[in-house]
């Protein structure tokens, strides 16, 4: 924000410009931290080696993110309905690979800090390390699933997960019908380029965290023990 401390401690910064965060557990500053984020590596990257037409053209793609979240905005009224099945779970697995393995430990965050159920959020290629164990009848396992380099693996870590009998909500590509055949729920984003993912997979995460904590009847802007600045080490 600006004004804040950090604003005027730093010796260089950028303004998210998303407004204030009135809720304690961020949800557009996460998104608008990922998308400062992308620009900068895409500035160090220009003056590196990427060439012009690259730029140009993720630029284009980049620009083209806040439509696609308005549209999976609209997933609200699902997640909310698929939530309500699995309310009383007390134990969550989130899965994702390459760069929507930082997105599944946001989910599973979220989830614990806004309805206080017990998730984990992991890489889906360390889940046979272990994990798999946690696995039982019913659990649900929700799975970041888009088309992408790491497609295939993340099928195979589904098929893992339901022969244990584990219960997925997989968040999918628009336009897969594959997919439907292996989750229980399946919540679609629109496609966009890999890289730009994370910008999309993280919004049914934000609302299943949500319309979890208000089913269960929890204040999801202000979670206990939890502030908005910390001022203790």
């Amino acid at each position: 924000m600006v004004g804040s401390t950090i604003s005027r401690e730093t010796d260089a910064g950028v303004y998210l410009r998303v407004g204030p965060e009135i809720g304690v557990a961020s949800t557009k500053a996460f998104v608008g931290q990922v998308m400062v984020a992308t620009m900068l590596a895409l500035f160090v990257g220009r003056r590196r080696y990427l060439s012009n037409d690259f730029v140009s053209s993720f630029l284009k793609s980049l620009e083209q993110i806040p439509d696609a979240i308005e549209r999976t905005l609209k997933l609200s009224d699902k997640v909310k309905a698929s939530v309500a099945k699995y309310i009383d779970r007390e134990n969550w697995l989130f899965l994702g690979r390459g760069l929507n393995w930082p997105v599944a430990l946001e989910g599973a965050l979220k989830l614990k800090e806004l309805s206080y159920i017990h998730a984990e959020g992991m890489p889906a290629a360390e889940m046979k390390h272990g994990p798999i164990a946690l696995i039982d009848n019913g659990m649900p396992c929700v799975f970041i699933a888009t088309k992408n380099s790491q497609y295939e693996k993340v099928l195979s870590n589904i098929q893992e997960v339901r022969s244990r009998g584990g219960h997925v909500i997989a968040i999918a590509t628009e336009g897969d019908e594959h997919i439907k055949s292996m989750a229980e729920e399946v919540f679609y984003v629109p496609d966009v380029p890999e890289l730009l993912q994370p910008l999309v997979t993280v919004i049914p995460l934000q609302l299943l965290a949500y319309h979890a904590a208000v089913l269960r009847g929890k204040d999801v802007d202000k979670p206990r023990n939890l502030a908005k600045s910390v001022t203790v080490e």
